[in-house]
Parts: structure tokens; C-alpha cells; sequence
């Protein structure tokens, strides 16, 4: 359970990480060309940004959770992870 839970922190991590520094690569843009889609895009990652946040700060802080819903909410954030990392790749290439 211990292994599970620290998989989920970390992929949460990531994500925070990750959401950062495209928000701030999205904000750059946004702040030159003015598109919707851009502030859109921001505003979609602040939310899930939000979320990681509360994500991480439940799995530190919050009372023993049943092992079937942190084993599937670890795979959530590792899904998570796998998708904001191939959002970051395009972005940044």
C-alpha cells in the first residue's frame, strides 16, 4: 500500500511540475499573440493544476483511504502524468 500511495505522490509531483511550467510557457504566448485557445488552455491547466495540488496535499494529510481507492487513483495520476507529459513535449518542441 505504502509503494502504491508513494507512486501516486510522486506522479502528482510531476504533474505539479509539469502544469507549471506549461502555464507559464502558455501565459508567455498569450501575453504576444492574444488567442483564445491560449487563455483557454491556461485556464484549463490552472484547474488541473488545482487538482494535483489537492491531489498531493490529500495523499500527505488525509486519514487511511481504502486500498482499492488509492491503487485507482494512482493510476488516474500516472495516466495524468502520461498525457501532461506528451502536452509538455509538444508544446516545448
Amino acid at each position: 500500500m505504502s509503494l502504491v500511495l508513494d507512486a501516486a505522490r510522486i506522479a502528482a509531483a510531476i504533474n505539479i511540475l509539469l502544469l507549471a511550467g506549461l502555464i507559464a510557457i502558455w501565459v508567455r504566448t498569450y501575453r504576444e499573440i492574444r488567442a483564445p485557445l491560449t487563455l483557454g488552455t491556461i485556464v484549463f491547466a490552472t484547474f488541473l493544476l488545482a487538482e494535483n495540488v489537492v491531489a498531493l496535499y490529500f495523499y500527505f494529510n488525509a486519514p487511511a483511504m481504502p486500498a482499492l481507492a488509492v491503487e485507482v487513483m494512482m493510476v488516474l495520476q500516472i495516466l495524468e502524468t502520461f498525457g501532461i507529459a506528451a502536452l509538455s513535449y509538444v508544446t516545448w518542441k
